[in-house]
């Protein structure tokens, strides 16, 4: 997973990383790892230029099917609405201190 979200970081799209339907449009994106028999899952997104936010990470618990569980995926929509949130204030930060030092 973490390969997966340094290729990111540097613009690419690891091979396994699928968009996470019903989230947040092509944006939103989801690295699944199996290990011990186990599932673990990594939702991110690249919406934001020059950012990657990690929205999720999770180990997936549920032994029927392999849709994301309801309560995960309202987590996940909560945290892209606080990543928007947060990229816009950074953002608007930048701008005011590269207009302060003009």
């Amino acid at each position: 997973m973490g390969f997966a979200l340094r290729q990111a970081q540097l613009g690419g799209k690891h091979q396994d990383a699928k968009v996470l339907k019903g989230v947040g449009g092509a944006g939103v994106l989801e690295v699944v790892e199996d290990h011990d028999r186990d599932t673990f899952r990594a939702v991110y997104t690249v919406k934001f230029a020059g950012a990657v936010y990690v929205l999720h990470a999770f180990q997936k618990k549920s032994k029927k099917g392999i849709k994301t569980p309801t309560a995960e995926r309202e987590l996940i929509r909560w945290r892209l609405k606080a990543a928007e949130e947060h990229h816009e204030k950074r953002r608007a930060d930048e701008e005011r201190r590269g207009t302060a030092q003009d």
